[in-house]
């Protein structure tokens, strides 16, 4: 995410290129037995011993274990306790079928194979199974000739990712546009057009081929660990992705600061420059949640001193007040750190004597060089490493630093030779940032459990999420080019459990001037993805205090829309917590029938209600955008109405990118665009837009206190239900408030309803069982809009729009 990565040293022979000769492969592998053990299943073959465990209905968990080999289990990813699955065994011949009310397993004796199918059709298909020699292992499955795949982490490789040989090791990619086989954040899984998932437990570096050789195959090769891997099956694509999130865990619910404004760049150089920067935003009037500060904040330079981790007091005097001065702002302060220490550094000494770092092998710490010195790496997976790297952060915090920037955590770079206290380098490559996200995970669990962590990292494993890792795509271009795969990168990771995924708004590497046309069109977009964060290197302001008049009022626009949409947001975040839910969506989600869709990515869903379709080519006056069948869509700019089911075509304004609203869908916005500290639903807008196709909807909207860990398990929050009914002659529109027993809800208090899209101005409106004076409501005729205004008792609220006197 800096200059530093201009320079790498990538150790390319980390990077296995997994090749096998089929002479050397087992073919002829015999089936031997097969008996029920608990509640696995044991198959034993001439060549080694399957162990099959149903999870629940929808997941199913293989290993095998080749016979006379001993394995090491690399796996870091299931997070799930088994459920009691039942399921019966009927063997027939040459076949045998496991079967339950879910994921059903079909096994061929001779050719040995084993097929899963869910619904009545087959999913996928062991062809060779597992292929092993002295050093190298495989997994050889069978596919359909038609089928799409999705998958294998961040990568810019369009939405279909079938047809290439993915290496699954986290390398950083600086200045990547158009088009990157390899990034930040690899993993070992694919989705299926078939609606199912395959996912490979193993973090050692190795291949997965999607049928890069046209044989209808899916390959993953490893040189280590247990092979083994999950099938996941959904009903539909949202069953999907909460299945494989239920196995890999969900994403705790960031802070609500955390959807808010950032400023950022690399890097702030004192505490001078980091305080009158975040004074302009208030100076400027744009709202501001917290500030990022890069490398110096432990050192004057770019080279020789990471590992210091302590202020440099020259840059930053007085750092605790500076901290206090911005949380009085309502600002967080957050710090970058990294794995490495230097052997430069002023920690290196106190890292070697409590032995914390990874070795050679021989006990001694293993040093090497890269781009800011001579180093080492804490090795995250002694224990000892991580109570010491803790402590520090513990420090911090308590200090009020208010959340972790933790950079080059692929490791950026990470010898083969270089041995962890669990395996080598290669063995645990790409679980090394799910680690460090869990150190820090768990560190704020034990010694700040009333304190939701933020933990911003671009590297990591399956599961990830479950620690609260907030993932950034990467040293993407400041350019167009940089721009174009955003959304793609969005859409893969969050069907891929990863809904935070997220761009450097304005993009990060490279660049000689500001592009205006391009920063505003990126700040556009960053409105409708998960984390707002502009930040770039800093030959070119990132901050848009620092633009030209017109494009400051432009990206000022886009933040104060963020904000007022921050009701909507910190509930598809509630969501997401729940149910794994991506925050963005591919359209064919919603319309999996439509073939055309399954590799879209020119518009995509924001949440239920929103079709966002960014800008991302100079110069454009129009854009063509398909708008999903079975509603009619508003345009959110300029209440234009277009029925579902087709493409259209729009004019294109600088002032904002395409955005439509889905019809029968509720928008709750606050009035104004303020700072997260200010936060209340005491009283705000509730956008409905009628569909008079959609005879009934149904909407909740959640709320906390946006701090405390587990406010929902327990049962600190407030619960709003929305739910409208169309008929010919009235629009029903009924808001519940829900919230635990003895205690109250404060939110919805007093609330202006705005409804769009009615044809005539009403009749009259009914609040409860009296009408409503004209007082309390506004007819706009050129605008089709409904102004009414309600103010919620506990037990909530019926309004009644009577379009026709009876």
């Amino acid at each position: 995410m800096k200059s530093k990565s201009i320079i790498r040293n990538l150790f390319v022979s980390a990077l296995i290129i997994l090749s096998f000769s089929l002479a050397a492969q087992q073919t002829s592998r015999q089936f031997n037995s097969i008996k029920v053990s608990g509640d696995n299943i044991e198959i034993q073959v001439s060549d080694g011993l399957y162990l099959i465990s149903p999870l629940n209905n929808n997941i199913v968990h293989t290993s095998f274990y080749p016979a006379g080999k001993e394995t090491k289990d690399f796996s870091f990813a299931a997070a799930m306790k088994a459920g009691k699955v039942d399921f019966t065994i009927v063997e027939e011949g040459n076949n045998i079928s496991v079967k339950s009310s879910g994921i059903i397993l079909k096994i061929t004796k001779a050719p040995f194979k084993i097929a899963y199918y869910y619904n009545n059709k087959m999913l996928i298909c062991e062809n060779k199974g597992f292929i092993g020699t002295d050093s190298l292992q495989m997994l050889n499955f069978s596919v359909d000739k038609d089928e799409i795949f999705y998958g294998g982490g961040a990568r810019v490789l369009g939405m279909n990712r079938r047809g290439n040989r993915l290496q699954l090791y986290n390398r950083a990619h600086y200045g990547y546009e158009t088009r990157s086989e390899l990034m930040n954040y690899t993993l070992p899984l694919f989705l299926s057009s078939k609606q199912y998932a395959v996912l490979f437990d193993n973090a050692g570096t190795g291949v997965l081929d999607l049928d890069s050789k046209q044989k209808n195959e899916v390959n993953y090769e490893s040189a280590s660990g247990i092979p083994n891997y999950y099938v996941i099956a959904g009903n539909d694509w949202y069953h999907l992705v909460d299945q494989y999130t239920l196995l890999t865990g969900r994403q705790p619910l960031p802070p609500r600061w955390a959807f808010g404004n950032f400023s950022s760049r690399f890097g702030y150089h004192s505490q001078a420059e980091t305080e009158a920067t975040v004074n302009r935003f208030f100076k400027d009037g744009i709202p501001l949640d917290a500030v990022i500060i890069d490398i110096y904040w432990f050192g004057k330079e770019i080279k020789g001193t990471m590992g210091n981790l302590a202020w440099y007091t020259d840059s930053f005097p007085k750092p605790e007040k500076m901290i206090k001065k911005f949380q009085k702002k309502g600002v967080k302060t957050i710090l970058v750190t990294e794995p490495f220490i230097l052997t430069t550094s002023s920690r290196w000494q106190e890292a070697v004597d409590k032995k914390v770092l990874a070795t050679d092998g021989n006990g001694n710490p293993y040093t090497y060089d890269f781009y800011f010195g001579n180093t080492g790496l804490i090795d995250l997976y002694n224990p000892k490493a991580r109570e010491w790297f803790w402590d520090i952060y513990k420090q911090f915090t308590s200090q009020g630093i208010g959340g972790w920037w933790g950079d080059l955590g692929e490791p950026e770079v990470h010898p083969s030779a270089l041995q962890h206290i669990s395996g080598s380098a290669d063995e645990v490559h790409n679980s090394y940032g799910h680690e460090w996200a869990r150190l820090i995970y768990e560190g704020y669990r034990k010694d700040f459990p009333e304190t939701r962590p933020f933990i911003l990292m671009r590297a990591g494993y399956a599961g990830s999420q479950r620690y609260g890792m907030i993932p950034w795509s990467g040293d993407v271009s400041r350019s167009w080019g940089g721009l174009v795969p955003q959304p793609e990168i969005s859409l893969q990771m969050g069907m891929q459990g990863l809904a935070y995924m997220h761009s450097d708004l304005g993009g990060f590497a490279g660049g000689d001037s500001i592009n205006n046309e391009l920063y505003t069109r990126w700040l556009q977009y960053g409105v409708f993805q998960p984390i707002y964060r502009p930040h770039a290197q800093e030959q070119i302001p990132a901050e848009p205090v620092f633009q030209n008049e017109t494009t400051k009022a432009r990206a000022k626009k886009a933040i104060e829309l963020r904000y007022r949409l921050m009701p909507y947001i910190y509930n598809m975040a509630f969501e997401n917590n729940q149910t794994g839910k991506p925050l963005m969506i591919p359209l064919f989600f919603n319309e999996s029938e439509n073939q055309s869709l399954m590799t879209y990515d020119k518009a995509y869903m924001w949440g239920d209600a929103f079709l966002v379709s960014p800008v991302k080519e100079p110069g454009l006056k129009e854009q063509t955008i398909y708008l999903p069948k079975g509603n009619i869509w508003t345009d959110f700019n300029t209440g234009a109405t277009y029925i579902g089911g087709t493409e259209i075509t729009v004019p294109l304004s600088i002032e904002h990118i395409p955005v439509f609203v889905k019809g029968g869908s509720f928008i709750p916005m606050t009035r104004k665009a303020e700072s997260s500290v200010n936060y209340s639903l005491e009283s705000f807008d509730l956008h409905y837009y009628s569909d008079t196709t959609i005879r009934e909807s149904r909407c909740k909207l959640y709320n906390d206190d946006g701090e405390s860990p587990y406010a929902y398990e327990n049962g600190n929050y407030e619960l709003l239900t929305f739910s409208a009914e169309e008929t010919d002659k009235s629009l029903l529109i009924n808001i519940k408030k829900i919230f635990p027993a003895g205690g109250s809800c404060k939110s919805g208090q007093d609330v202006r309803l705005k409804i769009h899209n009615l044809s005539k101005k009403p009749a009259g409106i009914k609040v409860g069982n009296s009408y409503a004076s004209p007082k309390e409501w506004s007819w706009n005729a050129f605008e089709k809009l409904l102004e009414v205004s309600v103010s919620c008792k506990d037990s909530g609220e019926l309004i009644e729009v009577v379009k026709t006197l009876y």
